[in-house]
C-alpha cells in the first residue's frame, strides 16, 4: 500500500494508525504548491482536488478521504480495537466522532489556514466558533483517557492531526492557527498522552515535525 502524505497535513491521522497498526505502507510525498509527487508525478491524476490523504492499494484502488482511510486500515487488523467491529453502536459513535471533527474541527481551521484570504472572517467568526468546539471536546474528555473512553481509536489519531496545527510554533506564526488550551485541563492532559504515543512519534518523526 501506498500513503500519500504532505507533512504536518491532516493525513498524519492515517499515517499514525498505519504505526499503530505496524502496517507495511509506503509513504509517498506531495509537494503542496506543485502538487507533484517526489517521483515527478502529477498527484492531481490520483486525487482531482490535489488534496490529501490517499491510500493506494496494493491492486491499484484508490482510496480518499481521511475517515475513510482510517476505518479500512483498522479494519485490516480488527483485534487492535482502533475502530469497533462492524454493526456495533460502537462503531457508528466512532463514525459520529469522525463525522463531527470533520465538519466541526477540521472545516474549522481552514479560514484559519487562508486567513489572508479570509479576512476578518477568520479571526471574528471562524476561530471563535473553533474555539467553542475545542471547548465542548474539553468537556467530553473528562474522566477520560480517549475520546471514546478508555480504548484509543482512529478518532483520536485524526483529532490530534486537526489539533496540532493550532500548537506548531511555526503554524502559529505563519497562519495565526494558535488554538492554546488555555483552561482545557482534559484536553491538554490528552495532547500530552497523545504526543507521547510511540507510534505518533515516529510519524511527526517521519514527516520532519518537532
Amino acid at each position: 500500500m501506498r500513503l500519500y502524505y504532505m507533512p504536518g497535513a491532516c493525513s498524519l491521522s492515517p499515517h499514525i494508525v498505519a504505526n499503530e497498526l505496524g502496517l507495511d505502507v509506503s509513504l509517498v510525498k506531495v509537494d503542496y504548491k506543485t502538487h507533484r509527487t517526489v517521483d515527478g508525478r502529477d498527484f492531481r491524476e490520483l486525487s482531482p482536488f490535489g488534496y490529501v490523504p490517499l491510500l493506494e492499494l496494493d491492486d491499484g484502488t484508490l482510496l480518499r478521504e481521511g475517515p475513510a482511510i482510517v476505518q479500512y486500515l483498522a479494519d485490516l487488523k480488527p483485534e487492535s480495537q482502533l475502530a469497533p467491529s462492524n454493526g456495533t453502536m460502537d462503531r457508528y459513535r466512532l463514525q459520529e466522532w469522525l463525522s463531527f471533527l470533520t465538519s466541526e474541527i477540521h472545516k474549522g481551521f481552514i479560514p484559519l489556514l487562508y486567513a489572508g484570504l479570509a479576512g476578518k472572517y477568520g479571526a471574528g467568526t471562524a476561530k471563535p466558533k473553533l474555539e467553542k468546539r475545542y471547548a465542548w471536546l474539553d468537556e467530553q474528555l473528562l474522566g477520560k483517557d480517549y475520546l471514546m473512553g478508555d480504548i484509543y481509536t482512529v478518532a483520536d489519531a485524526y483529532l490530534y492531526s486537526l489539533t496540532q496545527w493550532g500548537q506548531a510554533s511555526w503554524l502559529e506564526s505563519v497562519y495565526k492557527t494558535n488554538i492554546h488550551f488555555d483552561g482545557l485541563q482534559n484536553l491538554k492532559y490528552w495532547y500530552e498522552r497523545m504526543r507521547a504515543r510511540p507510534a505518533v512519534r515516529r510519524s511527526l518523526d517521519a514527516e520532519g515535525l518537532k
